[in-house]
């Protein structure tokens, strides 16, 4: 049995731990702290491991004070710890210091595609005139984007060249005037007027050029009513031109021809890129046709249960695409659909806000 004077010094095992614990002041020395005076292997322990050889009556009173320093050394470390991470942070906050009265670094803000700008500004004129915009599916069946819109079974648009079929006989949309057929179904001439407008896009299986891609976007009004004539089309489509191109843009009236209206115009505005001399945007020709309408077509009406010696209509389509092309001053559609900021930032540098 061990005498009195054998028995391990608690107070040398503190005395030892808090001059080691002084002597830390990093976290990862502080750990090292910890696992030599809490460890399996350290003082503290070994004194535990010799309770076995104290007398009986002593045991109770050294138990104690072993307990009384285990305690003291964990709050001890818990304290230093609190400490030393204070210390590093306060450290931090000194080396990272910025004064934040200085300006600061601005980092550019998003803002709407070009194609959206327009649309907006589309769908504004178009409000006025007391359209409302309604949507539809993209891919869609041919009856509406063939069969009630009087474009027969022979018509070279039915060709493989011109639309992208899928399975079970649908198609990807060629025009939005598929929203505008589907309007007429589920209406009736109960409903007059009848305003509405569509904004998405189309797909056409077309060759790639500066104003064309085989997926584009359009925006299609119509407008039905009793005692509507050629002379409501014109002005509409005037007044839709110069509310969006400005008065001083010039523009033009060129006969059309499309399947669901008779007699169909379309609408030229002098390039933006070079005002009418000829460049690239326009093909040399000077003018750009962003509008193709008419008047709806009497067959178009006895589809849909309408009465075409009662009722009359005006449709329209702007060719988005084309429009926020010239706007931004680029001669190739497609740069619209890449992610070239320059595009972009011509676009909000103000010809938009000079075109409205």
């Amino acid at each position: 049995m061990n005498s009195p004077s054998e028995r391990p010094d608690v107070a040398a095992i503190l005395e030892s731990f808090r001059a080691a614990l002084a002597a830390a002041g990093t976290p990862k020395e502080l750990e090292e702290v910890r696992r030599q005076h809490t460890g399996k292997k350290s003082a503290l322990k070994s004194a535990l491991g010799s309770l076995k050889s104290i007398p009986a009556e002593d045991r109770p009173a050294f138990a104690k004070s072993i307990n009384e320093a285990k305690n003291t050394i964990e709050q001890e470390l818990e304290a230093a710890k609190a400490r030393i991470e204070g210390d590093a942070q306060a450290s931090q906050l000194d080396a990272e210091w910025q004064d934040l009265s200085m300006p600061g670094v601005a980092f550019p803000r998003g803002a709407r595609h070009p194609l959206n700008l327009v649309e907006r500004n589309i769908t504004g004129v178009l409000r006025r005139l007391g359209f409302e915009v309604v949507d539809g599916p993209e891919i869609d069946n041919a009856y509406f984007n063939f069969d009630a819109l009087n474009i027969p079974e022979h018509h070279p648009a039915r060709d493989m060249q011109d639309t992208f079929w899928v399975h079970g006989g649908l198609l990807l949309r060629s025009h939005t005037t598929t929203v505008q057929a589907r309007v007429l179904q589920e209406r009736s001439q109960a409903d007059l007027p009848i305003r509405v407008a569509s904004i998405g896009r189309v797909y056409r299986n077309e060759a790639v050029d500066a104003t064309h891609l085989a997926m584009f976007h359009q925006y299609e009004g119509i407008w039905i009513d009793r005692g509507l004539t050629f002379a409501h089309l014109k002005g509409t489509l005037s007044f839709i031109a110069q509310s969006l191109w400005g008065a001083e843009r010039r523009i033009r009236f060129k006969p059309k021809f499309y399947p669901y209206t008779e007699p169909s115009v379309g609408v030229d505005v002098a390039c933006t890129g070079c005002d009418g001399d000829g460049c690239d945007a326009c093909h040399g020709a000077g003018w750009v046709t962003i509008l193709g309408a008419g008047m709806v077509h009497p067959n178009v009406f006895r589809e849909f249960g309408f009465d075409p010696d009662e009722v009359s209509g005006i449709a329209f389509g702007l060719g988005t695409t084309r429009m926020a092309a010239q706007w931004a001053g680029v001669s190739k559609v497609r740069s619209l659909y890449e992610q070239d900021l320059r595009v972009h930032r011509a676009l909000h540098r103000g010809a938009m806000e000079g075109s409205r």
